[in-house]
């Protein structure tokens, strides 16, 4: 039998890849040290509860977990990124991928699941959790793009009216989340739909995800669009019943949310990981993040970024 081993492109996590051929099937090999019970153990369980729910995902073909490695299924080489960025209408394309995470959102889970003698909870996101991911705007992405020696008071202040903001978060942590839910997160297969990078799921807010692959840092898409998508969801998920406006508003504020953690994420990575690639991405989320702040509800936090942070500057940078 012939073998042939080849790394393939990995995801911001501490977690390798490689793409294994044996004669003519191939499948994935995924190795990591660090973090070792989230990028394998954790990540296992979850595809398992996507399969369990006819979700394509990753199978676990074979198990080194003490050896800091597993086998999975290979869902091929053509993400939904690279089936949608040449199309010129994408709206069609992006109502699969949108009657996909409904389906995603039907789940429910177990309070516990096993892997080995390892014990997996599935976490509800609190309050404590939004904060948690926000900082990482203020501990990585404001030291490197913010001469400015009154960052703590920057920082106090700004994360005070944020936790006013995500208390006004209209829906309950009652969903399953993905977490991170975007185009390069969704394979296509001989026409077949398939999701990986699921450890970080959780149970939380249905508008999460949704704000996740509209408001999606890697393409941009017009703002009829997005809101063509937004009311596609509307009207076909649980949440029909009730009134858009209500989604609009934890839409706008989880979008925020995330983009700011995504500032912080990618400066981290360039940073401490040396890898700069992902600062080209940094002046779209900018974009992303003035536009949700239209929204009334967060006018005291677009206020205080117009005092304390030059966005306009902000919004031009690459890097420093």
């Amino acid at each position: 039998m012939k073998y042939k081993l080849k790394k393939i492109s990995g995801d911001a996590s501490f977690r390798e890849f490689y793409r294994l051929k044996k004669n003519n099937k191939t499948s994935i090999i995924v190795s990591a040290k660090k973090e070792k019970f989230k990028n394998l153990a954790v990540y296992v369980v979850i595809n398992n509860i996507l399969n369990r729910n006819r979700i394509n995902a990753p199978k676990l073909l074979s198990n080194h977990y003490k050896n800091d490695m597993i086998e999975i299924s290979d869902l091929g080489e053509k993400s939904f990124y690279d089936h949608v960025i040449s199309k010129k209408n994408k709206l069609n394309s992006y109502k699969s991928l949108i009657k996909l995470l409904i389906k995603v959102q039907k789940i429910k889970v177990k309070k516990l699941y096993k892997f080995e003698k390892l014990k997996i909870k599935i976490p509800n996101y609190t309050l404590s959790n939004l904060h948690k991911e926000s900082d990482l705007f203020f501990d990585w992405y404001l030291n490197y793009a913010v001469k400015n020696k009154k960052i703590s008071k920057i920082k106090k202040i700004l994360r005070s009216e944020l936790n006013k903001i995500y208390k006004k978060l209209n829906f309950k942590n009652n969903t399953f989340v993905h977490r991170d839910f975007h185009i390069s997160n969704v394979m296509i297969n001989k026409n077949k739909l398939g999701i990986i990078d699921s450890q970080d799921a959780i149970i939380g807010n249905p508008l999460y995800d949704i704000a996740s692959l509209i408001d999606d840092v890697r393409i941009k898409l017009p703002s009829k669009l997005q809101n063509q998508l937004l009311d596609f969801y509307h009207k076909n998920s649980k949440l029909k019943n009730d009134h858009i406006q209500k989604l609009k508003n934890d839409f706008d504020i989880l979008s925020v949310q995330r983009n700011l953690k995504i500032l912080g994420i990618f400066v981290r990575l360039y940073k401490r990981d040396n890898k700069n690639h992902y600062l080209k991405f940094l002046p779209y989320t900018w974009m992303l993040i003035e536009k949700r702040l239209q929204n009334p509800a967060l006018k005291n936090l677009k206020l205080l970024f117009y005092k304390y942070l030059s966005i306009k500057k902000l919004k031009k940078l690459n890097k420093i």
